[in-house]
């Protein structure tokens, strides 16, 4: 388990750099897609509610509930390409960390 640090938020061309949620505290992004989504979302004071609605919104797809937030962070599903780009600009992390974090996921279910 990964301690985290409070740090103040770094900001790159109007964004705060990936792993920092808004209050500035770090957000570990290496493991499988369930953690981070987990933790990525309670860093920004989200529910799982909050998110579907964000992805919603983003998107103007109305096929993500909280249900299907719930199932990716609990490892049951891991959502593809097409929700992936729209967590990676909701929850403003970049898009490589959710592939990787995607693969992990995929790995880790292949040894069990």
């Amino acid at each position: 388990m990964m301690l985290y640090r409070f740090a103040p938020p770094r900001w790159k061309n109007g964004r705060r750099t990936a792993g920092e949620n808004r209050k500035g505290t770090a957000v570990r992004l290496s493991g499988p897609i369930s953690e981070i989504l987990a933790e990525l979302r309670r860093g920004r004071g989200l529910t799982q509610d909050d998110l579907a609605e964000r992805l919603h919104a983003a998107s103007g797809n109305t096929s993500v509930t909280r249900e299907e937030v719930s199932r990716w962070e609990r490892g049951k599903r891991i959502p593809g390409p097409y929700w992936r780009s729209w967590l990676g600009q909701v929850l403003d992390t970049p898009q490589h960390e959710l592939e990787r974090a995607a693969a992990i996921e995929r790995a880790a279910r292949r040894r069990d």
